[in-house]
């Protein structure tokens, strides 16, 4: 509850010191002003920061390729043929899976439009698309395109699922009635399941049942989710998912993604998809003459052999969320979202207000500020001040301070910083 927080520096650095997490901030490079002087940097949902580690783990590689060439597919000190193999474990932990559900490939629209291929199987009457109303354009795009490719035109067979008049946030009742009344139309949900703009947190579970209840596939972009909430996508239900490494998962610009496939689809060679002979059985593999033959489980929708040293980065990132665990993780994002509320509100600044979920359970690490009569002139003049958030348009700056590096002390510094601007 609010009221547990208090005002001022003091109560903030208290904060960090009672911090069980807060060396871990010690373990990332936070980048520093022309002074010398790091700076608070609150964008983790754009581009989360630089383990340490992770040029130790890129050099071992780069090192490998030098002394071995070839060889290093095997021989490497990780070998590169089964180097994915050494991800899954952690990333089943990080998205509450098990280990057949999940694998580290190429990049999140990419692997949406794989996943599509599978699940998105329309029929003359059943075709249509559900997507939230402010889906990030990445996904509408992709959606668009998909229903194009099968013969449907996105004005007719996109449907959009919309707050209410006058209202920020998604409604599970909508959604609802948007099934009840077209749901025999309806072959496929897929729903960010943190919104991008709002840093609405959606209940996955009550998605994946209403949609299964009426014979849709259901699934989830988790690129805004994935390494500061705990989606539990085994128990959710939901057919699929996927997601970016490169904002809480700490990966590096462009990293890979990650997909999601239910354990319930893990054997079922008749679902069609686009295969490379990455899907193939390891065994027969290099044996370059055999008919496909899928590999059970999420491995099943690669392709290619992977790109080594995207992966020694999210390998790096991993062994940190490994050794931490996501439930420490979520308890402190709770505390540190919940004190930069406190004090925004405590600002009772008529300019601004949060459009973010004021409970908990329904935001990941991000709270979305919406700014009155806004330009981009405040998020400028914050930047300026050696806060980095992230400007959203129309009017929005999204705050996210990340557990793992962010304190108590940056997000106070960031609301002080906040009012000087305002009050200018």
């Amino acid at each position: 509850p609010l009221s547990t927080y208090q005002l001022g520096l003091d109560y903030a650095k208290q904060q960090d010191q009672l911090d069980e997490l807060s060396h871990y901030r010690n373990k990332f490079h936070i980048p520093k002003d022309k002074h010398g002087n790091e700076i608070i940097y609150l964008c983790g949902n754009s581009l989360g920061l630089q383990p340490k580690s992770t040029k130790e783990y890129i050099n071992q590689e780069l090192e490998d390729w030098a002394n071995l060439g070839v060889e290093g597919h095997l021989e490497a000190k990780t070998p590169w043929l089964p180097y994915h193999e050494f991800l899954t474990e952690a990333t089943a932990k990080l998205v509450g899976a098990k280990p057949i559900e999940v694998v580290i490939m190429n990049t999140l629209t990419t692997n949406l439009h794989l996943l599509m291929v599978s699940f998105y199987q329309p029929t003359k009457t059943k075709f249509k698309i559900v997507i939230e109303s402010d889906a990030f354009p990445s996904d509408r795009y992709a959606v668009e395109t998909q229903l194009r490719f099968h013969g449907f035109d996105p004005k007719d067979s996109l449907i959009e699922w919309t707050p209410k008049d006058g209202e920020t946030l998604l409604n599970i009742d909508d959604l609802a009635s948007i099934l009840d009344t077209q749901g025999d139309e309806i072959a496929l949900l897929l729903i960010g399941g943190v919104n991008y703009y709002t840093g609405q947190y959606l209940d996955l579970k009550k998605i994946a049942e209403l949609g299964h209840q009426y014979g849709c596939k259901v699934g989830i972009d988790l690129a805004h989710g994935v390494g500061n909430i705990q989606p539990n996508l085994h128990d959710s239900g939901v057919d699929f998912a996927a997601w970016c490494t490169y904002k809480y998962m700490n990966s590096g610009p462009g990293s890979l993604g990650g997909i999601f496939v239910h354990e319930r689809h893990a054997y079922d060679e008749s679902l069609k998809r686009f295969a490379g002979w990455w899907s193939q059985n390891k065994d027969t593999r290099f044996d370059m003459r055999q008919p496909l033959d899928i590999i059970p489980g999420a491995e099943g929708w690669q392709l290619s052999n992977p790109p080594i040293l995207s992966m020694a980065a999210i390998k790096a990132s991993l062994e940190l969320f490994s050794e931490v665990g996501m439930p420490a993780l979520r308890e402190k994002s709770i505390q540190l979202t919940g004190y930069m509320e406190y004090l925004i509100l405590e600002l009772q600044n008529e300019h601004i207000s949060i459009i973010t979920p004021k409970d908990p359970e329904q935001r990941g690490c991000q709270l979305s500020i919406q700014v009155k009569n806004a330009d981009k002139s405040l998020h400028t003049k914050l930047s300026e001040a050696n806060v980095i958030t992230d400007w959203r348009t129309p009017d929005v700056i999204r705050c996210a301070p990340v557990p793992f590096y962010n304190s108590f002390e940056d997000v106070f510094k960031m609301v002080e910083t906040l009012k000087t601007v305002l009050n200018a």
